[in-house]
This record gives C-alpha cells, sequence and structure tokens, in this order.
C-alpha cells in the first residue's frame, strides 16, 4: 500500500509565510525615491571569472536620503562593480571616486512612480498565487487522506477550515506590505 500524505500545517504555514518573505524581499528592492542599501541587492558583478552579489565584493553604504555609497574592498573591481550597477537596470549612474562609487539617487517622476506601483502588484499578485498552490497541496492532502479513511469528513472539513484561515492570514499580510509599498512610492 502506498505511504499515506502527511497533513502538516505548520508546514502549510511556513510556505506561506515564506511566500511572505520573498515578496517583502523583492518590495524592498523597488525604488522609492530614497536611498536604501537594499536597492542594490540585485546587482550581480563579474568578479574573479564568477557572477557574485554586490555586497560580497563591495560594502554598501547610505551617507545621505537621496545618496549611496559604495566602497569596493579590491581596487581591480571597482570597473566591475560600476558596470554591474549601470547594466542593472535600475536607472543609477554611479561615479567613482578612487575605490568609492558615488550613487545619487534622482527624484521618481508621476509615470515613474506608478510604473513602480505596478511592479509593486506584479510581485503581490506573484506571492498570492504562490500562497493559493500551498492552499491548494494542503486541500489534496486532506482529500486523499479522507478518501483512504485516514481521516473523517468533520475532520477534512475542520483542517480545511484551517488551512483557508492561514491562507486569509497570509493574503491580508501580502496586502498589507504591497499597501505600504505603494504609499512610499507615491509619496512626494
Amino acid at each position: 500500500m502506498a505511504q499515506l500524505p502527511q497533513f502538516d500545517l505548520p508546514e502549510l504555514k511556513r510556505r506561506m509565510q515564506a511566500a511572505h518573505a520573498t515578496l517583502k524581499h523583492e518590495l524592498g528592492g523597488l525604488r522609492t525615491g530614497r536611498a536604501s542599501a537594499s536597492l542594490l541587492e540585485p546587482v550581480q558583478v563579474e568578479a574573479y571569472g564568477q557572477r557574485m552579489p554586490i555586497n560580497q565584493v563591495a560594502t554598501i553604504s547610505v551617507p545621505e536620503p537621496r545618496a549611496l555609497s559604495v566602497s569596493v574592498w579590491d581596487k581591480s573591481m571597482v570597473q566591475a562593480v560600476d558596470k554591474a550597477i549601470r547594466d542593472a537596470n535600475l536607472g543609477l549612474s554611479p561615479t567613482v571616486e578612487g575605490a568609492v562609487l558615488r550613487i545619487r539617487i534622482p527624484e521618481l517622476n508621476e509615470q515613474r512612480r506608478k510604473e513602480m506601483v505596478k511592479i509593486a502588484h506584479k510581485y503581490s499578485e506573484d506571492a498570492r498565487v504562490a500562497v493559493r498552490h500551498v492552499r491548494r497541496d494542503g486541500f489534496d492532502i486532506l482529500k486523499k487522506l479522507l478518501k483512504e479513511h485516514a481521516i473523517s469528513e468533520d475532520d477534512e472539513k475542520h483542517q480545511e477550515a484551517e488551512v483557508q484561515k492561514a491562507t486569509d492570514q497570509a493574503i491580508h499580510e501580502i496586502d498589507a506590505s504591497l499597501a505600504t509599498k505603494e504609499k512610499e512610492i507615491m509619496q512626494v
């Protein structure tokens, strides 16, 4: 006889939280017109024959609200870091001063802000879809357990309600993160 799947509500909740954590990470990389070290997180630098995150070759600091400073540890990597930032499609143009790159964060115009909000909405919809996939997985396991008579119909209904409650909570958190980011982006 085939092994029955295990229903693990805490594991389903953990997977839903992982979708929210991914969303928060993606939203952190969206520009709001204010300098943030997380803005450069997606930047990958071609260094020592491989691609690596910028934070593995340089220190990123925020000396002013509208400026970033990138201190490259190895002077021979300055041009590679400069190129990586320019090629990252973030709309940033570093100024090289020795082993330090200075980046002014330009004001966002209304059109660019609206584009950022659209991207934020896309990220949050992806997170909602991921949460719904986890919910579906939980429901599928419960249906299999019911079919194999491993749980009663009452247990299945009760557990489905718990999965739905966890789903609703995760979607609420995703929507709250989106609303916060949208407000941050649209502030002038």
